[in-house]
């Protein structure tokens, strides 16, 4: 069989794979994305029976599904939203953030682990997975209540986080810089980002609305995807990430008129490749390190669950919501996933966590979005609000 018949063969796999087992989950009432990673664990070539040949290959068109929902983020990251519930947003997610990273610097010092292993740890948990939170509030009508546009506004600042944190991390264990280099990077960032917003103040939305004129579904679609990847290679052509340069491309486009039309034309795509970003995650989870790495699995799943159910259910009823309300921020955000997984990757790659840690991590996902999903099964579901939440 040629390189090219394995190749299709492979991702053909690979698909009906998700496809069968997304179905599954989605029968048994499980977030989807757990049937993703049950399929590559299926075809992995780490478990026995039928597996794809080169997990490189899916590795590569995983990263493509990490800068199309970097690009969705940036197109749904809304200061109006934020300025509803403000507060707790720009004071109460930062807090919530360190918070979770000072556990796990904490825990890393009582099991002695490296201090920059603990702080890689707990940059991880601190972030919660967008798209298994809006999945279980939109299945339970919930994402107009109060709880729900908490939720909501505390991720998307997490995710505004990982961006930051992708440039913070690397640059921790950088024997060429230190903290000078990190402070660099930053700075970078930020001098990055004055051109591009110019340009998407001054240059896209002229650009935009003479594409809108030719109603032409296909020119907006690749102008979006254009505009998306360009924007993502000259980033990393800078030294910086290419999920950085899709979330900045998403905010550009965020001021366009019809962008929500490029959000829908988009979203079928990235799907698919978040489908395969998934896939890939369990194609690359050992099995046989579960049993040798459970204790780790253990002490990363209380610092979800419990930690990070204090952490934030206590930052809700410190900015004055009820402990109603705040007990179900609490659990919402008691799970990590997409982010994480970038994250995790991002700290293996430089050295800060170890092949253990970045395995426990990934069982910890799976094990707390299912745990997240039993949860909200307890509670009974909360009537979608209007106006009833002074501001925060």
């Amino acid at each position: 069989m040629s390189d090219h018949s394995i190749i299709y063969r492979d991702i053909a796999m690979v698909f009906a794979g998700a496809f069968v087992c997304g179905l599954l989950a989605w029968r048994l009432r499980q977030p989807i994305l757990l049937g993703y990673v049950l399929a590559g664990l299926i075809l992995s070539p780490l478990t026995p029976g039928p597996h794809v040949q080169d997990v490189g290959i899916f590795e590569t068109m995983a990263e493509i599904g990490v800068i199309l929902l970097m690009f969705s983020v940036g197109i749904e990251f809304s200061i109006p939203e934020l300025l509803k519930v403000k507060w707790v947003a720009l004071l109460g997610a930062p807090l919530g953030i360190l918070l979770s990273v000072g556990i796990g610097a904490g825990v890393g010092l009582l099991f002695g682990w490296p201090m920059l292993q603990g702080i890689a740890v707990g940059c991880i948990i601190s972030v919660a997975s967008t798209m298994v939170m809006m999945r279980l509030l939109l299945d339970r009508g919930e994402l107009s209540s109060e709880s729900g546009r908490v939720m909501i506004t505390l991720t998307l600042v997490e995710d505004l986080a990982v961006v930051i944190l992708t440039v913070l991390l690397p640059s921790l264990n950088s024997p060429d810089g230190g903290y000078a280099q990190v402070v660099w990077k930053i700075g970078r960032a930020l001098l990055l980002l004055i051109p591009i917003l110019v340009a998407g103040w001054k240059i896209i939305p002229r650009v935009l609305s003479r594409i809108e004129r030719f109603y032409n579904d296909e020119i907006s679609l690749l102008l979006a995807l254009t505009i998306c990847l360009v924007v993502a290679a000259i980033t990393e052509l800078v030294g910086l990430s290419l999920a950085l340069g899709a979330f900045l491309a998403g905010l550009l486009l965020g001021n366009s008129d019809f962008v929500h039309k490029l959000e829908k034309q988009t979203l079928p795509l990235r799907d698919a490749f978040v489908a395969l970003f998934f896939v890939t995650i369990g194609l690359l989870i050992d099995p046989t390190t579960w049993l040798s790495s459970w204790h780790l699995v253990v002490i990363l799943v209380a610092m979800i669950v419990a930690g990070k159910f204090a952490i934030w259910s206590g930052i809700a009823r410190l900015f004055g919501y009820s402990w109603e309300t705040s007990k179900r921020v609490g659990i919402g955000l008691t799970q990590i996933g997409e982010f994480s997984f970038i994250l995790a990757q991002v700290s293996l790659s430089s050295g800060l966590i170890t092949h253990e840690i970045y395995n426990a991590t990934l069982v910890a996902s799976l094990v707390t979005i299912l745990a997240n999903a039993t949860f909200f099964k307890f509670l009974k579901p909360e009537a979608a609000t209007t106006g009833s939440t002074t501001a925060r």
